[in-house]
């Protein structure tokens, strides 16, 4: 049984699962620093001097300064600010996973297929064949 467990680790599928995990936590974290750190307090200055990681509503109805007192103080509280941090992050990694998806496919290069399709049965005919060998149509 650890021969099998040892097999299924060290197959290429699963070591670049583990990789790509690793890569994608570390990925995360910088996205967050660039979105809380860098985008988001220019965007706050400019809508005059807002800070979205503070921006709540309490649920009891008591003014608190910040998400933090309110949390201590035990009401609950809907944390958009938070979530829009959250929601430009989730954008800025998607935006990269489509770049890096786009990037990759076209250097991929096309295969060149070894049949078609016949116009006249849709059958998978080979590329060279003049006649189709399942409705005998001329190609």
């Amino acid at each position: 049984m650890l021969k099998e467990f040892r097999d299924f680790i060290m197959r290429g599928n699963v070591l670049d699962l583990a990789v790509a995990v690793i890569i994608g936590g570390a990925f995360g974290k910088i996205v967050s620093s660039i979105v809380n750190d860098i985008i988001m307090p220019p965007i706050g200055l400019m809508l005059g001097k807002v800070d979205f990681s503070n921006l709540f509503i309490s649920l009891t109805g008591v003014q608190f300064p910040s998400v933090a007192r309110a949390e201590a103080a035990g009401a609950p509280t809907l944390n958009y600010g938070i979530f829009l941090n959250t929601l430009i992050e989730f954008l800025i990694v998607a935006l990269a996973i489509f770049l890096v998806i786009r990037a990759v496919s076209k250097l991929k290069k096309p295969v060149d297929a070894a049949t078609k399709d016949c116009p006249f049965c849709m059958s998978a005919v080979p590329v060279k064949a003049t006649r189709c060998p399942h409705c005998t149509s001329q190609l």
